[in-house]
């Protein structure tokens, strides 16, 4: 962003609000070049503008220029500082297995902001569909994908044995590959594993199986990578 623009940004987010003169004398500038700049951030949606009488005035109201909530994007944010720490005293006061049902239950609450009865009506790639743009509104970058049984190798794919999904792939049933491209908490995930947990259980619930993860971004993967075989309802909750 250009330097004149950020600062009246911050000129507005210190004061809350300001007109042209207030800005262009914060700026050490003329009003009509400091208009030029609201007129570009206002078209940005970071500013918006309102008409006030200020105590004392006489005449036409003030136009006063205020921040919108798009413009708080624009400030620094210490989340993932603060969400490390909150996971460290978990993990400090907590037995492991208090912390990862804690992971697991989060997980739950987000799968539910879906309406399970809704996807359950869906067919497989209706549901992939679904899915992959609920994570990316969360962040996660998501896409998928149709799989083929000659590309894996079952002895190759952790966590859980896959020998019926691969049954079910060469009697005609269908597999998806559902990768998840960014992790919104890498900063945390790459210390607490129990991040990774708790995606592995969003992703089960929201396709209403037991999933398997294939590729991790925390191990030097290019996404996070799930199986998701067709016709395997496998209840996780």
């Amino acid at each position: 962003m250009h330097a004149v623009r950020q600062q009246i940004l911050e000129i507005l987010k210190e004061s809350g609000s300001a007109t042209v003169a207030e800005l262009a004398d914060g700026l050490a500038m003329v009003p009509i070049s400091v208009r030029h700049h609201l007129d570009i951030l206002q078209g940005d949606n970071l500013i918006l503008v309102d008409r006030v009488r200020r105590r004392g005035s006489v005449g036409r109201p003030q136009q006063v220029y205020m921040l919108t909530q798009q413009a708080e994007e624009h400030f620094p944010e210490n989340f993932a500082i603060l969400a490390a720490g909150l996971v460290r005293q978990l993990k400090e006061h907590l037995p492991p297995q208090q912390v990862e049902a804690s992971f697991c239950s989060l997980a739950k609450e987000m799968a539910g902001e879906l309406p399970v009865a809704e996807l359950a009506r869906l067919s497989t790639p209706q549901r992939m569909d679904r899915v992959a743009a609920f994570l990316s509104q969360k962040g996660y970058l998501a896409r998928w994908e149709k799989a083929e049984a000659s590309a894996f190798d079952p002895s190759k794919v952790v966590l859980d044995p896959l020998s019926n999904g691969f049954s079910s792939m060469e009697n005609g049933g269908g597999a998806y590959l559902l990768h998840t491209c960014n992790c919104p908490y890498a900063k945390v995930s790459s210390e607490h594993g129990e991040l990774c947990l708790m995606d592995q259980v969003l992703v089960s619930e929201l396709v209403g199986q037991s999933c398997r993860r294939i590729e991790s971004l925390a191990k030097g993967g290019t996404s996070c990578t799930y199986l998701v075989f067709d016709n395997q309802p496998v209840q996780v909750s």
